[in-house]
C-alpha cells in the first residue's frame, strides 16, 4: 500500500480522508476526491488507461461505468448504457461480442476473441479477490444483475459442440475436453461472473452429471497427471537436499523418507525416575488429606468451636484449590525445535524463502508511563529479527493518539536504516541497542573483526544521538500547548482529543523505495491509530488489538500474529523461527493455534523479593499444561495462527472405517441387529452431504456460527457461506472478507492503493464492530480486563490446542514492576480479570462442553479464575493464630499419637511434592520460597480487593479503582526497589502483621507468667503465628529495606485496626463461661 510517506487519517462513518503532509494532492476532505470517478453500478474505482486518461465506457453520456462492468454489461447484460441507452461500442483490449461492427481505426486481434481474459489458471487469491465484488451486489437493484440460473444457462454455449453423457461426440476432435463449471459459478448475484481459467481448457463451463465419473469428462486423468508431475518436482527438491548434506544414496526411497518426514520439532517428556515419584507422591497426599480431614472434622474443639470450624471450612478450600492447582500437572513434557531443518525445508538455495510471513503487533497507550524509547527498542528488535525482510510487518497501536509516540517512531525508523543491517552483518543478540550496549561482557575478548569494533563503536555514537532526540521529544511533550499539536506542515494533530479523533495510519517503512544505508529492503513499520469518538465502547486492549487484526489483514495478511507488549522486546533473534517451527511443521502443525514463550525479566533483583519473574508458573504449570492441551496464552510473546483468532474450528482428523464382517451373527451385540443398522444408515444417508464436506474442507468453520450452506473444499469458501454470514461475523469491510478466506494469507490482488486507505480506515473506524461477532467468538474476546485468558480459553474451546516453547536463549524480556505497591497493583488487575470471568457467561466452570476442551485443560482454567476466592479463607486463616494466642485457644484438640503421625505426614508430602517439582521444572528453592510468600502476600491483599471490586462492577454496577500516588525515590540501581507509593492495598497485610506480632508478645508473657505447664500448648500456636509472619516477611522488609521509607498513613492505620480489633475481642469474648468467674478450691495448704 503506498501511502508516499504521508500520514492517512479519517473516519468512515462522517465520510473523512485526509492525507496530511502531502506534497502534491493537498488536503482532501472525502474519499471520492481522492478516488476519482466511481462506478455507478459496482462502486468501485475507475481505473486510468494506458494514457493516463481515465476509462470512459460511453462516448455519448460519459456515464462512470468501470471496465470490469462494461466488459460483463457487453458479453451478459443488454449492451447499453444505463444512462442514455446507447450501445456501447468495443473498446481496445476488449473481446468482441455479437453485434459489434468493424472498427477501422485500431487493430486488436489479441483481445479479439479472448473469452477467458487471459490463461492464468483460477487460484485462491482470484477467488478471494471475486468475493470482494460479490459485496456489492447484495440488495443491489441495478441493471445488470444476474441469478445464478441466468449465469448457468449463460455458460452454455449451444454453438459449441459439447460431450453427451456417457458417450463421446465423433465429431468433436480430441484436444478439446468437456468442462466442469465451478461451484462457486453457480451460487449467489454478482455483477461480475468470475472466470475460471486453465491453459488446458479452451471452451465455456457447462453442467456435470454428478452420477457419473469425473474420468469420462476428461477431469481425472488431467488432475491425476498434475499431480504426479507435481510430486516428482518434490521428490527432486527432496533429492537436493540430502545431496547438500552429502549423505549416501543407497536407498532409492532415501528422498521420500529423509526430508519429507523429518519432523520440525519433538516432545521430550519428563524421565520416568522423576515424574513416577512425583505422581505417586501426589496421591499419597491424596489418601493423607483424606484421613486428615477425616481426623479434623470427627475431633472437634468444644471449647473453641467458632475457631475450629472456621478452620475446617478454610482448609477444605485449600484443599480444593490445591486439587484444580496439583492434577493439571500430571503429565509435564518439554520441547525441542530444529531451526536447520527448518530452513532446508523453507530456504533452498537459489530460490526465495517460503517461510510464512509474520505481522507483528505492539500495543500502547500513554508515553508517559510506557517511556517512547522502550517502545522504540522493542520496534527495533522487530525489525533486526532474524527472518526474511519481506516475511515481517510490525505494526504499532496508539491507542492515545499520543503524537509523542508518532513523532519517536518516525525518529526510530530513520535509526533503523542504520541499526538492521549493522545487526544482520554482524549477527549480535540482542537486537534492541539499549540492552545490546548495556550488557556488560567484553566484545574485544575473541578475536574479532577490526570492522567490527569500528562499526559497534560509530553504531553506540548514532545510538547515543537518538535518546537525546527521543528525550528532547519527551521533554517537550511534558507541556501540551493550549491549542494543541501541530505537525511540520501546519496541520493540527488529528489526536489532540484524545477521547475524540480519526483513526489513522502511517506507513514509515516497506514502501516508496525507502532502503537502509546498505540499499537493501527494510520490513514494514506501521502506525495505526485506530478512531475513537464519544458514546462507543472501545474495550481497552482488546479492542485495539482486533483494530490490529483488521487492519493487517488488508495491508498484508499475513497468516501468523506475533503480539509483545511495548516493552517486551525480542531477545532472541531467532524467535520467529522457533514458533515457525511448530506452526508450520507439516504432521502436527495444523492444530496448533498459538505458540507461548515465557516471559523473563531485565532489571529484578537478585533475590526477587516480590517474585516478579514468577518462575514457578513459567516453569512448572505452563510444562503441565503442555502436556495436555497447551499453555494458557498471557498476553504477550505469543505467535497466533490468525485463522484460529478468526473463530474456526481446528481441523478434524476423519478416522478410518472399522471393520466389518459378515459372518457374524445379528444377535452378536458387538455389530448391532438389523434393526440397528438400518437406523444407522439412514441417519447416515441424511448427513451425507455434510459429512462430505467436512472431510473434504481443511478448514472447518465454527459449528455456532455456520450451520448452513457448508459445501466443497476451502478454496471456494466465498460461496460456502452465504454473504450476509460473512459480514455478521467479520464486518462490511469486502476486502477484509476476502483477505479471511486465505488461510496461507496474501493481500488479494487488483485492489488499488486508494481503496485499500479507504478499507484500512473504514476496519479501525470506532463503529465497525457493531452487530458483528467481534470480541464474542472473533478476535481477542472482550468481557475481562483479563482478555488474555478469554481468547486462549475459546480456542482451546474451538479444539485447537498450543504449544509451549522454551528456546535455549530467552525469546522475549521485559520490564516488570519491582516496588511493592506496583506489583500489587499489577496482581490486582490480574485478579480482578478472573473476577469478571468467573461471574460471565464464559466461566470454565459451566462454558464449553461438549466440544474440543480436555478434562484437565478445564481444571487448569478454572483454577484461573477462581483463585482469587482463597483470599477469603486466607484472610480469616491468618487471623486465627493471632486469635488463639490472645484467647489460649486452638483450633486443634489435644494431638494423639495418630494424629501426630497425620499432622507429619502431611507435611512430609507437601514437602515432597514441592522437591520433586523443583527437580522437574528445574525451579530453584528460593524461586519456590519467593512465589509461597508472596502467593500469602497477594492473597490477603490484591486478590481481596479484587473480589471486592469484582462483585461490585458486575452485581451493583459500581467501579471503584485503587490509585497509587508516586513518593520520591533515590538513585542506584534498584532505586525503584525502596519506592514506596501509597495503596489501601497495603493495609491488610500490614494489619495482619501487627497482630500477629503482639499475639506472639502476649502468647509468650502469658506463658512466662503461668509457668512451665502452659509453654507445651503454646509451641502449636506460636509456630501457626510465625508460619504466618514469614510469609508476610518480604512485606515487612520491604518497609524497613530503608530509613524513613514507612508512609505514616499506613502505620496509623494498621495499628488503629489492630486496635479496635483485640479490644472488641476482649470485650465479647465468647470464649468465656456466660454463668460468671469459675472459682475453683486452692490446692495450697496456707496454714
Amino acid at each position: 500500500m503506498d501511502t508516499n510517506g504521508r500520514l492517512v487519517a479519517g473516519s468512515h462513518n462522517r465520510n473523512e480522508f485526509v492525507l496530511i503532509n502531502a506534497d502534491e494532492i493537498g488536503r482532501v476532505t472525502s474519499v471520492k476526491e481522492l478516488s476519482g470517478q466511481i462506478c455507478q453500478i459496482c462502486g468501485d474505482e475507475i481505473e486510468f488507461s494506458a494514457d493516463g486518461e481515465p476509462f470512459v465506457a460511453c462516448n455519448e453520456c460519459a456515464f462512470p461505468i468501470c471496465r470490469p462492468c462494461y466488459e460483463y454489461e457487453r458479453r451478459e447484460g443488454n449492451q447499453s448504457c444505463p444512462q442514455c441507452k446507447t450501445r456501447f461500442k468495443r473498446i481496445k483490449g476488449s473481446p468482441r461480442v455479437d453485434g459489434d461492427e468493424d472498427e477501422d481505426e485500431f487493430d486488436d486481434l489479441d483481445n479479439e476473441f479472448d473469452y477467458n481474459n487471459g490463461n492464468e489458471r483460477r487460484d485462491p487469491h482470484q477467488i478471494a479477490e471475486s468475493t470482494h465484488s460479490t459485496r456489492v451486489n447484495i440488495g443491489r437493484t441495478s441493471s445488470g444483475i444476474t441469478n445464478s440460473s441466468d449465469l448457468d444457462a449463460a455458460a452454455v454455449n449451444s454453438e459449441i459442440p459439447l460431450l453427451t453423457y456417457g458417450q463421446e461426440d465423433d465429431t468433436i476432435s480430441a484436444d478439446k475436453h468437456a468442462l466442469i463449471i465451478p461451484p462457486f459459478m453457480s451460487r449467489g448475484k454478482r455483477v461480475h461472473p468470475m472466470p475460471f481459467n486453465d491453459s488446458s481448457m479452451t471452451l465455456p463451463p457447462r453442467p456435470m452429471d454428478p452420477k457419473k465419473d469425473l474420468a469420462v469428462y476428461g477431469y481425472g486423468t488431467v488432475a491425476w497427471k498434475e499431480r504426479m508431475e507435481e510430486w516428482k518436482k518434490k521428490q527432486n527438491n527432496k533429492l537436493q537436499v540430502v545431496k547438500h548434506e552429502g549423505e549416501e544414496l543407497d536407498d532409492p526411497d532415501l528422498p521420500k523418507m529423509d526430508e519429507g518426514r523429518q519432523p520440525l520439532s519433538r516432545k521430550l517428556p519428563i524421565s520416568s525416575s522423576k515424574i513416577n515419584p512425583y505422581r505417586m507422591v501426589i496421591l499419597l497426599r491424596m489418601v493423607i488429606l483424606g484421613l486428615f480431614f477425616h481426623y479434623r472434622i470427627l475431633h472437634p474443639v468444644k471449647d473453641a468451636y467458632g475457631l475450629w470450624l472456621t478452620s475446617i471450612i478454610c482448609e477444605i478450600w485449600f484443599a480444593v484449590s490445591w486439587i484444580f492447582d496439583q492434577f493439571p500437572k500430571w503429565s509435564p513434557i518439554e520441547r525441542e525445535t530444529y531451526l536447520d531443518r527448518l530452513s532446508l525445508r523453507y530456504e533452498k538455495e537459489g530460490k526465495p524463502s517460503e517461510l510464512a510471513s509474520v505481522d507483528v503487533f505492539v500495543s500502547t497507550v500513554d508515553p508517559l508511563k510506557e517511556p517512547p524509547l522502550i517502545t522504540a527498542n522493542t520496534v527495533l528488535s522487530i525489525l533486526a529479527a532474524d527472518y526474511p525482510i519481506d516475511k515481517v510487518a510490525c505494526y504499532v497501536s496508539d491507542d492515545g493518539a499520543a503524537m509523542l509516540t508518532f513523532e519517536a517512531l518516525s525518529e526510530t525508523s530513520e535509526f533503523a536504516r542504520k541499526w538492521v543491517p549493522f545487526c544482520k552483518k554482524f549477527s549480535i543478540e540482542p537486537r534492541a541497542p539499549e540492552w545490546y550496549f548495556a550488557e556488560k561482557v567484553d566484545y574485544l575478548r575473541d578475536k574479532v573483526e577490526p570492522t567490527f569494533v569500528k562499526e559497534r563503536r560509530a553504531m553506540k555514537r548514532e545510538y547515543e544521538e537518538f535518546k537525546v532526540r527521543i528525550n528532547g521529544l519527551v521533554a517537550m511533550a511534558q507541556k501540551v500547548p493550549e491549542e494543541g499539536w501541530t505537525m511540520q506542515d501546519g496541520t493540527p494533530w488529528p489526536g489532540n482529543n484524545v477521547r475524540d479523533h480519526p483513526g489513522m495510519i502511517q506507513v514509515f517503512l516497506g514502501q516508496n523505495g525507502v532502503k537502509d544505508i546498505e540499499g537493501n529492503e527494510l520490513p514494514h513499520l506501521i502506525y495505526v491509530s485506530r478512531e475513537k469518538r464519544p458514546g462507543f465502547d472501545h474495550h481497552k486492549k482488546a479492542g485495539a488489538m482486533n483494530s490490529l487484526i483488521r487492519v493487517s489483514a488488508v495491508i498484508s495478511n499475513a497468516p501468523y500474529i506475533l503480539n509483545v507488549d511495548c516493552d517486551h522486546y525480542i531477545n532472541n533473534s531467532k524467535a520467529l523461527r522457533e514458533a515457525m517451527c511448530f506452526l508450520m511443521d507439516p504432521q502436527a502443525g495444523k492444530k496448533i493455534c498459538y505458540v507461548q514463550f515465557p516471559q523473563r525479566f531485565d532489571g529484578i533483583d537478585r533475590h526477587d523479593r516480590y517474585s516478579n519473574r514468577n518462575v514457578v508458573f513459567f516453569d512448572i504449570n505452563m510444562k503441565g499444561l503442555d502436556g495436555i492441551q497447551g499453555p494458557i496464552y498471557v498476553g504477550t510473546g505469543c505467535v497466533f495462527r490468525r485463522q484460529a483468532l478468526y473463530g474456526y474450528d481446528a481441523p478434524k482428523k476423519t478416522k478410518p472405517p472399522g471393520k466389518t464382517c459378515n459372518c457374524w451373527p445379528n444377535w452378536c451385540c458387538c455389530f448391532g441387529s438389523r434393526k440397528k443398522t438400518k437406523s444407522k444408515k439412514s441417519k447416515d444417508a441424511n448427513n451425507k452431504k455434510k459429512i462430505k464436506s467436512r472431510e473434504a474442507s481443511t478448514q472447518i468453520h465454527a459449528l455456532e456460527n455456520i450451520e448452513e450452506g457448508i459445501e466443497g473444499i476451502d478454496s471456494e469458501k466465498s460461496t460456502l457461506m452465504p454473504q450476509i454470514k460473512f459480514e455478521k461475523k467479520f464486518g462490511q469491510s469486502p476486502v477484509f472478507i476476502a483477505s479471511a478466506l486465505l488461510e496461507e494469507g496474501g493481500v488479494p490482488r487488483g485492489a488499488s492503493s486508494a481503496s485499500l486507505l479507504k478499507e484500512a480506515i473504514h476496519v479501525i473506524s470506532c463503529g465497525y464492530e457493531d452487530k458483528t461477532e467481534w470480541g464474542k467468538e472473533v478476535g481477542w474476546i472482550y468481557g475481562s480486563v483479563t482478555e488474555d485468558i478469554l481468547t486462549g480459553f475459546k480456542m482451546h474451546c474451538h479444539g485447537w490446542r498450543s504449544v509451549y516453547c522454551i528456546p535455549k536463549r530467552p525469546a522475549f524480556k521485559g520490564s516488570a514492576p519491582i516496588n511493592l505497591s506496583d506489583r500489587l497493583h499489577q496482581v490486582l488487575r490480574w485478579a480482578l480479570g478472573s473476577v469478571e470471568i468467573l461471574l460471565s457467561r464464559h466461566c470454565p466452570i459451566w462454558y464449553g462442553y461438549g466440544c474440543g476442551l480436555k478434562p484437565l485443560e478445564r481444571f487448569s482454567y478454572i483454577n484461573s479464575v477462581v483463585y482469587p476466592l482463597t483470599s477469603l479463607p486466607l484472610l480469616a486463616y491468618c487471623t486465627l493464630p493471632a486469635v488463639c494466642l490472645l484467647t489460649g485457644k486452638f483450633i486443634v484438640p489435644e494431638i494423639s499419637n495418630y494424629a501426630s503421625l497425620l499432622f507429619m505426614g502431611l507435611f512430609i508430602s507437601i514437602a515432597a511434592t514441592s522437591i520433586l517439582e523443583m527437580q522437574w521444572g528445574k525451579v530453584g528453592i528460593d524461586d519456590l520460597w519467593r512465589n509461597e510468600q508472596f502467593w500469602v502476600i497477594g492473597g490477603v491483599s490484591s486478590h481481596f480487593f479484587a473480589l471486592l471490586q469484582g462483585l461490585l462492577k458486575v452485581l451493583a454496577g459500581v467501579s471503584t479503582n485503587f490509585t497509587v500516588t508516586s513518593k520520591a525515590a533515590d538513585d542506584g540501581e534498584f532505586s525503584e526497589l525502596y519506592l514506596f507509593k501509597w495503596t489501601s492495598l497495603l493495609i491488610p497485610p500490614m494489619t495482619l502483621m501487627i497482630i500477629n506480632i503482639i499475639g506472639v508478645v502476649v502468647g509468650i508473657s502469658d506463658a512466662i507468667s503461668n509457668g512451665y505447664e502452659t509453654w507445651g500448648p503454646l509451641f502449636g500456636r506460636l509456630f501457626f503465628a510465625i508460619w504466618v509472619i514469614v510469609h508476610l516477611y518480604p512485606f515487612l522488609k520491604g518497609f524497613m529495606g530503608k530509613q524513613n521509607r514507612l508512609p505514616t498513613i499506613i502505620i496509623v492505620w494498621s495499628i488503629l485496626l489492630a486496635s479496635i480489633f483485640s479490644l472488641l475481642w476482649v470485650r465479647i469474648n465468647p470464649f468465656l463461661a456466660r454463668g460468671g468467674i469459675v472459682l475453683e478450691v486452692c490446692g495450697l495448704d496456707c496454714n
